[in-house]
């Protein structure tokens, strides 16, 4: 009876060290929000006039993929964290004025003009990952693949008795992927990105994790070869993901 106890203890020691060890090698999945826009001295080729660089005028998307913690001390403590992910990024305009167009409607005082342009992105970051007691830090480079986009766009007339009118007009999706064969993979932006990314945030020893990190794109999205004098305007996201990573071969 005290060899069964024995026995029991010491597998029940084994295991609470076993699901304790923050090290080996983890798979799982991430997801999350991304607030992004585009920044530098000539966004406007892009966006047109009016563009606002400001962090309340970032636009909202998506994130999802695949992620993988790679051990490199035995304790766990320094990772190699490689990704890949969807990422929606893009920005948004919102303009007004009170120089009515030709063509607006009887009685229009004002109107605003809104536009919003999804970039879809294949992302790959490679991150050192430091954990320490749960809480960790991550730092690293990031490629990334530009394979299409897609606009939409919002025209109101506001009347002087309160009444708005609305129009919308949304473009089809644009592949730059060359795939489809079609005009769309003449894009007016770089396919290709790289940049670097920094974050923080906390995993459970279950493998569950919050994160908040930002991105900047160090690659000009203005498609030039004047390389001497390239037009600036560069991603910036900053993303809020939560993950699950569970343990392989243990």
């Amino acid at each position: 009876m005290k060899k069964l106890a024995a026995l029991a203890l010491a597998l029940t020691a084994t295991s609470a060290a076993y699901a304790q060890d923050p090290g080996g090698f983890r798979i799982g999945l991430k997801a999350g929000a991304t607030y992004s826009n585009i920044s530098g001295d000539n966004v406007e080729q892009i966006t047109g006039p009016g563009y606002s660089t400001k962090l309340g005028s970032y636009k909202l998307g998506y994130n999802a993929g695949l992620a993988a913690t790679i051990p490199v001390s035995s304790d766990g403590f320094f990772s190699i964290q490689p990704e890949l992910l969807y990422n929606r990024k893009g920005y948004q305009t919102e303009s007004d004025s009170k120089a009515i167009p030709a063509g607006a409607s009887p009685g229009t005082t004002k109107v605003e003009y809104e536009t919003e342009r999804v970039l879809h992105y294949i992302d790959v970051p490679v991150l050192a990952k430091i954990n320490a007691g749960g809480l960790f830090f991550e730092l690293g480079p990031q490629f990334s693949y530009l394979f299409g986009s897609k606009t939409e766009s919002q025209y109101t007339e506001k009347r002087a008795d309160g009444t708005k009118i609305k129009e919308e007009t949304r473009s089809g999706f644009l592949d730059y992927t060359g795939v489809s064969r079609d005009d769309a993979y003449k894009s007016d932006l770089a396919q290709f990105d790289l940049g670097a990314v920094a974050g923080l945030g906390y995993q459970a020893e279950s493998g569950l994790s919050i994160g908040l990190r930002y991105a900047r794109g160090f690659n000009s999205l203005i498609d030039s070869k004047d390389t001497d004098n390239e037009p600036k305007a560069f991603n910036n996201a900053y993303t809020l993901q939560v993950g699950y990573l569970l343990p392989v071969g243990r």
